[in-house]
């Protein structure tokens, strides 16, 4: 089930966040003006409204949208968690306006999910982030248009 992020929901949004490679705690800290929280959660039977969240989007902007963070607890990846949680950001847009988001060239699979969901690569940027070894990486980034169209 996929609902808003409640104010209750901050530890939990908070230790999934930990899971990205690179998290923006007052990013998620601050949202609430900038955009909107959708959370997956465990299932609980009748009870899924009070469930703990296991994943997030954290899609910001009025009109076009971005989303800034995406990210399924381990143990519940594979489970169309992600891809629900796109689709309702995807959902919630007025139809004329574009989802985009920006992700490591290198990571395949979320690649693959973004692609399947019918986002399609708009641009790509050279030494976009920072890694570890100091060398940055490039990052793809991806849009969703009105109908379905991706096209730029």
């Amino acid at each position: 089930m996929i609902r808003p992020a409640r104010a209750d929901d901050a530890p939990a949004l908070a230790a999934l966040q930990s899971h990205l490679d690179a998290p923006s705690p007052r990013l998620l800290a601050t949202y609430a003006p900038l955009g909107t929280c959708l959370v997956s959660v465990a299932d609980a039977g009748d009870a899924d409204v009070d469930a703990a969240p296991v994943g997030y989007v954290l899609a910001i902007g009025d009109g076009d949208t971005h989303v800034a963070e995406l990210v399924v607890h381990p143990d519940h990846r594979r489970e169309g968690r992600a891809r629900a949680l796109l689709r309702a950001v995807i959902a919630r847009r007025e139809p004329a306006d574009r989802v985009t988001l920006t992700v490591a060239a290198d990571n395949d699979p979320a690649r693959s999910l973004y692609e399947s969901v019918g986002f399609r690569r708009i641009d790509r940027r050279h030494g976009f982030y920072a890694s570890v070894s100091g060398v940055a990486d490039d990052a793809v980034v991806y849009a969703y248009d009105a109908g379905g169209d991706a096209g730029a």
